[in-house]
């Protein structure tokens, strides 16, 4: 096949969408098929331009067998509100052209990944002009995050948003995204059975490994082999609830041993280095290369996974299948019900989001209960191997987007 990849975020980005889309491009590639992609330079999560990027602002490039078409996009300095939004629609704009170009390729399927939603009709576009299978994956509801977290405010303007969207959802001939919460989403926006797709995030289970002995990050980070660590590893944005972290660790200083780990770049890294000067059990870190993946998450004791209220059924965050993978429990914050609370309830706790009490609660069950750890921990590598494995989602996907039919194959997704 010949598939169009457009994504504004995509590889070297490390984590997030840009990490998902270079994965998918490349084991694509690796099948045999044909693959271009027309994406943004990199600037997630530290909102920058990567560097040697400023110039000439469109490229092709060569990626791991993939050919790549980059267009330029503005950075804001401060992402929020208005101005997010005027950051992808100078992507939306600055693409249009290249994504045209590609109509003389004629892909078999073009598939618009969104977060950028601005993108999807020139991602639609192009699929009709050159009679491809017009394909929109979802990773998380943007326009319905952004008003409920405030980056965007104004009841006529979330009316205008929300049916241009419910509109355009309509028109792709295939709409797929990562959980079953958000399948039930998609329906209620006017996306019929037959269209919506199952296709989960995934995680190379062989790259990310339960840890035989412990992580050399405890001696770089002079950690105590005896300490128990709580570790967030992740962007650092404002839909990740991430100050109930500082709160809990506030609440646990009197509790000897207990270490809390905060791992990544993005918006709220200013907030949380403030926190952490006053906090002497709480360590941040900056981004970690991709090969030192299965050390850094093998050093938690216990995985963190804090999501605001406002947006936990609209987004299933990606980080999740990592830790999954790296055998170890995970306490998160949502409420009982969504779809991040199904998932973790077999292999962690589940806290009410922005409780920093009942946060601290939970890890205190956690550090006093070492068999619990051990045996939520297998459970939870055990359903990575069953549901996540990045070959079998991927192989699924090939398969999907093969066939004329996208009844599913299977039924590994969350039940």
């Amino acid at each position: 096949m010949k598939i169009l990849l457009y994504s504004a975020n995509f590889a070297p980005e490390p984590t997030g969408i840009g990490k998902y889309s270079g994965e998918m491009a490349a084991w694509l590639a690796t099948q045999g098929h044909q693959v271009r992609v027309v994406a943004a330079p990199p600037y997630y999560p530290a909102w920058q331009l990567g560097a040697g990027y400023a110039w000439p602002p469109y490229r092709r490039e060569q990626w791991q067998g993939v050919d790549v078409w980059r267009a330029p996009l503005w950075v804001p300095r401060n992402p929020g509100g208005m101005l997010r939004v005027v950051h992808l629609l100078t992507f939306a704009l600055s693409s249009l052209p290249v994504m045209l170009i590609q109509v003389f390729w004629r892909p078999n399927v073009v598939m618009t990944v969104a977060p950028a939603f601005v993108c999807a009709p020139v991602g639609w576009l192009t699929a009709r002009l050159c009679g491809a299978r017009a394909w929109l994956h979802i990773q998380d509801f943007e326009v319905d995050v952004a008003f409920q977290v405030g980056l965007l405010k104004g009841k006529a303007l979330q009316r205008l948003a929300l049916a241009s969207e419910r509109w355009l959802l309509r028109r792709f001939d295939a709409v797929s995204t990562i959980s079953r919460k958000m399948m039930e989403r998609l329906a209620t926006k006017g996306v019929t059975p037959e269209k919506i797709c199952f296709f989960p995030n995934w995680v190379d289970i062989d790259h990310v490994r339960p840890l035989a002995k412990p992580s050399s990050y405890r001696a770089e980070l002079g950690i105590a082999p005896d300490a128990v660590v709580m570790l967030f590893s992740g962007s650092l944005g404002n839909k990740q609830g991430l100050m109930v972290i500082p709160d809990a660790a506030r609440r646990l200083m009197h509790v000897p041993g207990v270490v809390f780990v905060v791992c990544g770049d993005g918006v709220m890294k200013p907030e949380l280095e403030e926190a952490a000067r006053e906090l002497p059990n709480l360590k941040l870190l900056p981004l970690q290369p991709f090969a030192r993946l299965s050390e850094l998450l093998g050093l938690a004791d216990v995985h963190l996974l804090t999501q605001s209220a406002d947006a936990e059924d609209l987004v299933l965050p990606s980080k999740l299948t990592g830790m999954l993978a790296s055998g170890r429990p995970v306490i998160a914050t949502c409420n009982a019900g969504t779809e991040i609370a199904v998932v973790v309830q077999h292999c962690g706790l589940v806290v009410a989001p922005g409780d920093g009490a009942a946060l601290a609660l939970a890890i205190e069950q956690m550090v006093n209960d070492v068999a619990t750890r051990i045996r939520l921990g297998t459970q939870a590598r055990a359903y990575a191997e069953t549901n996540l494995a990045r070959d079998s989602v991927l192989g699924r996907l090939a398969k999907k987007m093969a066939s004329n039919s996208l009844e599913e194959t299977d039924e590994t997704a969350t039940n």
